[in-house]
């Protein structure tokens, strides 16, 4: 058996934009194609003290505001994606933060054009994706395998 990369947890969110768009679904698809499972989803309408939270480590920033209103602006889909460096994998397709320096083929760079319209969060550390986890999934995550996974990881394949 070969020790692979470590299963991790995180966060992501379908923005207002991306839900407006019609988009989540295919956004979605591209994590599942990868391999990524998903152990929590929900649609919710954000309110501002739950975005103020989530936004916590921007306050007074010039910013700050600007986040917050557009994270409330419409419903938003909340994801916990699981695999192998779930992080750094979910965060190399979702692209630069800033859409005009997202690379083509990553979400941002195939679907955003500008500033805060960006479709998607992304938790950037196992630290984060732990309390952004706890924070939109007070309820926790479910746990299960498919027998799919075997054939896309080193541990599992004949």
């Amino acid at each position: 058996m070969t020790d692979g990369p470590s299963v991790q947890r995180t966060l992501i969110v379908f923005k207002p934009d991306a839900v407006q768009r019609g988009i989540v679904g295919e956004l979605l698809a591209r994590f599942e194609r990868r391999g990524l499972r998903i152990a929590a989803m929900r649609a919710l309408q954000v309110d501002r003290s739950m975005a103020e939270r989530h936004y916590a480590v921007h306050k007074g920033k010039f910013f700050f505001d600007d986040l917050v209103k557009t994270i409330t602006a419409s419903p938003v889909v909340a994801v916990v994606l699981e695999g192998p460096s779930a992080i750094p994998v979910v965060r190399a397709m979702v692209g630069a933060t800033r859409p005009h320096e997202a690379a083509p083929g990553t979400i941002r760079g195939d679907y955003a054009l500008v500033g805060l319209r960006n479709l998607i969060h992304a938790s950037d550390a196992p630290e984060t994706a732990a309390s952004e986890i706890a924070l939109w999934f007070p309820e926790g995550v479910i746990e299960y395998t498919r027998d799919v996974e075997r054939w896309m990881t080193e541990e599992g394949a004949p």
